[in-house]
């Protein structure tokens, strides 16, 4: 027969390695496709902020440095409840100001794509998991369910509570903390937006403590029991990084520390909700 004649080339690869070359090369195509779109989401929100100058700048970046701030108006009204005015904050002892001559533009621009960052997320990890749910086994399909509710929920809690409670306690303490009465304090424009994306992301990264614990839980790094045992410690690590980035007063401290220890509570439930899967798996596979 005439295939029989055919010789194959030594250099031409086996039918299913060229398969696998080529599903691989689609599997990076799809990867691309999915960055591209999150990337442009990322972008279509900064450009509207970047389009709303006076609301974005103006009150939502610029809104812990003013008195009238909402934390400063909620703060004021629960010491008036307490017959105290201690908790009002008339006047904010510190100037803003920028010193080279981009650096307003520079500025507008950083928090633009900070906001495009933050509103597009969701998206963005949608598209992500799209490409990562299909190589999962249909039992973790099934324990993942939500993955992109959850994670949005909790990034874009820890975002507001790191924007509306962290960031003005933080704020009002360094800006009326002084050496000497002839020291002034006037901030840089870059010095203080920096401040303010560290706090707020930061929070927000924090907040997917349940997410990373059902993740190391899947991994079999941390089980249930291993958490219980160490929870002591857990108290001691978030009464540190409260400690960290909150002011040195017992009160945002504990503002702080609270939802942290909610969130750990919340991740030992969810690590073992794994377990119980997972042996549940098991006892069937037997």
């Amino acid at each position: 027969m005439i295939s029989s004649i055919i010789k194959r080339n030594p250099k031409q690869k086996p039918p299913q390695e060229e398969e696998k070359e080529m599903s691989f090369i689609d599997h990076l195509e799809e990867l691309r496709w999915h960055v591209v779109r999150s990337v442009a989401a990322i972008f279509v929100f900064s450009f509207l902020a970047f389009s709303n100058k006076e609301l974005v700048f103006g009150k939502i970046i610029m809104g812990p440095s003013k008195p009238t701030f909402w934390t400063y108006r909620m703060f004021c009204e629960l010491g008036r409840k307490m017959s105290s005015d201690a908790l009002c904050i008339d006047k904010l002892n510190f100037v803003i100001q920028a010193r080279e001559l981009s650096e307003q533009f520079t500025m507008h621009l950083a928090s633009s794509l900070v906001i495009g960052l933050v509103l597009a997320f969701p998206y963005a990890f949608w598209e992500m998991w799209r490409f990562i749910k299909p190589g999962l086994h249909p039992t973790e399909r099934r324990m993942t369910t939500g993955a992109t509710f959850f994670v949005s929920l909790l990034f874009l809690m820890g975002v507001t509570f790191g924007y509306l409670i962290v960031t003005p306690l933080s704020i009002n303490f360094l800006s009326s903390y002084q050496l000497d009465e002839s020291i002034v304090n006037e901030f840089n424009i870059s010095s203080y937006i920096s401040t303010l994306v560290t706090l707020t992301l930061g929070c927000g990264i924090m907040f997917q403590l349940p997410m990373l614990a059902f993740v190391l839980s899947k991994m079999g790094i941390i089980t249930p029991s291993l958490m219980r045992s160490y929870r002591k410690h857990s108290i001691v690590v978030i009464l540190i990084v409260a400690a960290i980035i909150t002011p040195p007063d017992v009160i945002s401290q504990i503002l702080v520390a609270m939802p942290l220890f909610l969130l750990y509570e919340v991740s030992i439930l969810i690590s073992a909700r794994v377990e119980r899967a997972r042996l549940k798996e098991m006892n069937t596979e037997l």
